[in-house]
């Protein structure tokens, strides 16, 4: 009775509250997460992807086809599917597209999976011959790929505008190839031996009006800001400019200080003491030979008043990530406290001027001491538009940057996928036997969803034309692929589409990576509160500045 007793207390291992699925149950949840997320972002892949519109609890929209910005945007609640949100958003960091490519592809080879689960194939196995299957992959993409000089001016652009296609910048894709293209070479130098691209060094300002093709390339900076005096002059030549991080106005304490007060009684004395410290704040300033200041606090009327009297030009409450992208381009010292004024801590440029775009003023700081600083000014008709503009062409200065550092370059179109589908097909057949060859036809079939998406979204016919991109590649044509924007099928590399090896192998290593972790998990465990609902807040907080001013 005593053992009986025993084996009857109850052994608590989890947290009440906690939730476990395991086993089968388990893995096909992760699939069927993955899989739905695959089937939601495979009509934006291509050229002719469909847009989604995302709209947030604060009623912003964005409208967007970029893989990246739209997983960014929705909220997701399935860890299986948050885990390739954040793969695409690693996609995204490290080469700067091929997002939308990584989540289809992982889900595709999730979908194959779950087929070779019905057939009693074991996870391990499935895991095995998708490992394999990507090591081939790569030998033929290292095949496919294409040596180039990336001196050449046209063989670059063909990059960029096969990266603009897809995206809504298209009927513009001469203008932003160029663009992109002359502001990565300006940023460009080599250390050591090797070339580096540092891509946050161009400054990209947004303002609506006008049309896309009025985007342009500024060499040197442009602030969103206008000069705080009328008084002031609007141009000056051979600018010495002083970056000052601290506030040329009087806190409060200061004028409050009951020692400094003592025995003041009077309303004139203490507004003579303010302006007059003021007065010192300003000559101070203009003691250091500066004839532009730009501040990252405010600006007192006072000072604005003496500074303007020696024609200095002023603007205020410009942004941290501003200043210092001011003081690499100009060669200024950031003073973050008066003391260290000095004529050694400016800055210089040819140009400092306020110009009118649109119905606003900017601010254009031209001919910097820094040869290497750029910004690109970009127009659009509506703040939608622009804002997506900003996103394409991030990518194509990414896929600019990606060719430049790596000179490799593959077809485009699905020809790629096509040719590693191709190949596979024929390994499995021939080499291998059993289980490994369902594993590796099953990874083909995956792969080849992305030249088959293609076809869909050009409207060409799913069954016929899959059938004769798979004859070409039969014969041999690997460079085959689908024109999306003539709707046929035909040599990429003839037609100038072309990708940088990088971000297609980089997409196919992160896809299948993802899709291998995930077969891997037949346990999870959640803790109460990550699957209860939360209670709605009552107070809807404010959104964060986007940079500390």
């Amino acid at each position: 009775m005593a053992s009986e007793a025993k084996r009857a207390i109850p052994v608590l291992v989890l947290k009440e509250g906690t939730r476990r699925t395991y086993g089968t149950e388990a893995l096909r949840n992760n699939i069927l997460a993955a899989t739905t997320l695959s089937r939601m972002m495979k009509t934006s892949l291509g050229p002719r992807g469909l847009d989604k519109m995302l709209i947030d609890q604060f009623g912003d929209v964005v409208i967007s086809n970029d893989g990246a910005a739209i997983l960014d945007e929705i909220d997701i609640v399935h860890p299986g599917a948050k885990f390739l949100a954040k793969l695409s958003k690693t996609q995204d960091i490290e080469v700067g597209d091929g997002t939308t490519t990584v989540v289809v592809l992982a889900g595709e080879l999730l979908g194959r999976a779950e087929e070779l689960l019905d057939n009693d194939i074991h996870p391990t196995k499935i895991i095995d011959g998708y490992q394999f299957a990507l090591k081939k992959s790569l030998e033929i993409l290292n095949d496919l790929a294409i040596k180039i000089d990336p001196e050449k001016r046209e063989d670059v652009l063909k990059v960029a505008k096969t990266c603009i296609a897809s995206k809504a910048i298209a009927p513009y894709a001469d203008h932003f190839s160029n663009i992109a293209y002359d502001a990565i070479r300006t940023i460009m130098y080599e250390e050591n031996g090797k070339r580096i691209i540092p891509l946050d060094e161009i400054k990209i300002e947004k303002k609506e009006g006008g049309n896309l093709l009025d985007t342009e390339l500024i060499y040197g900076i442009v602030l969103d800001k206008e000069i705080v005096h009328h008084r002031m002059p609007r141009r000056i030549e051979n600018a010495k400019i002083l970056l000052v991080a601290y506030s040329l106005e009087l806190e409060k304490s200061e004028f409050a200080d009951v020692h400094i007060f003592a025995g003041k009684t009077s309303i004139d004395t203490l507004l003579r003491w303010e302006k007059e410290k003021l007065r010192e704040m300003a000559e101070k300033i203009i003691n250091t030979g500066a004839n532009v200041v730009i501040c990252q606090k405010g600006i007192d009327d006072v000072v604005q008043h003496y500074l303007a009297k020696q024609g200095i030009i002023a603007v205020r409450r410009v942004k941290k990530s501003d200043i210092e992208k001011l003081a690499k381009a100009t060669g200024a010292k950031i003073i973050q406290n008066e003391e260290f004024l000095s004529p050694n801590a400016l800055g210089f440029a040819n140009v400092v001027e306020e110009k009118k775009v649109g119905d606003e003023t900017m601010l254009f700081i031209r001919g910097c001491k820094n040869p290497r600083a750029v910004s690109i000014l970009i127009r659009g008709g509506s703040k939608l538009t622009i804002e997506e503009a900003e996103r394409n062409l991030k990518d194509v200065l990414n896929g600019v940057r990606n060719v430049m550092l790596d000179p490799r370059i593959i077809p485009a179109g699905g020809a790629p996928e096509m040719a590693i589908a191709t190949k596979l097909r024929k390994i499995a057949e021939k080499e291998l036997t059993g289980r490994q060859s369902l594993v590796v036809k099953a990874f083909a079939d995956a792969i080849e969803s992305i030249p088959s998406i293609l076809i869909e979204t050009a409207g060409l016919d799913p069954i016929e034309d899959l059938n004769k991109l798979r004859t070409f590649h039969a014969q041999g044509k690997y460079t085959y692929g689908v024109d999306v924007i003539e709707g046929r099928l035909a040599d990429m590399i003839q037609l100038g589409y072309v990708d940088p090896y990088v971000v297609k192998k980089n997409a196919i290593e992160s896809a299948v990576e993802a899709a291998i972790m995930l077969l891997r998990i037949d346990d999870i465990i959640a803790a109460k509160e990550a699957f209860e609902l939360k209670k709605e807040e009552t107070e809807v907080g404010e959104k964060e500045p986007e940079e500390e001013i």
